[in-house]
């Protein structure tokens, strides 16, 4: 299992399976945030799946996948808001690359400063210094430059 602090709050993993859970609540993770759709995934992997065996943990479930065509400024306006729920909180998706996308993007628009933001993404192993100019547009549009 290979769980990545982006923030105090919140963190990220690849690809996460039932047999993790006892060691993510162990780890003092509230919550999980599933950003991986089931498409991409076998049947013992799917949302549905660790969802049960989530909340057999003692952990809140939220689905929300993710995908290009998926990840618009609503959908991680929503990211956010379950990022913020019962923590600290562990979103996964296939390496944990987009749900630190998704959180570089929403950080933007709450208007974190983007040195930050990709020094947290950094520190976290992901590597997003070509999203900078996405990130300074998106904090502009939001009014937050």
């Amino acid at each position: 299992m290979d769980i990545r602090a982006i923030t105090d709050t919140y963190y990220v993993a690849p690809q996460i399976d039932p047999t993790d859970l006892p060691d993510i609540a162990a780890a003092g993770i509230k919550t999980i945030i599933c950003n991986r759709p089931d498409e991409e995934v076998p049947p013992n992997l799917q949302a549905a799946q660790l969802e049960i065996a989530t909340h057999s943990a003692g952990l809140q479930f939220h689905v929300l996948p993710l995908t290009h065509q998926t990840m618009t400024l609503d959908v991680i306006t929503r990211h956010m808001e379950l990022a913020q729920h019962e923590g600290p909180v562990l979103a996964y998706c296939a390496s944990g690359t987009r749900c630190t996308v998704a959180w570089a993007i929403g950080s933007a628009m709450q208007g974190l400063d983007i040195d930050d933001i990709l020094a947290s993404a950094r520190q976290g192993g992901y590597a997003l210094e070509s999203m900078r100019p996405t990130l300074e547009g998106v904090s502009k549009t939001a009014g937050k430059d």
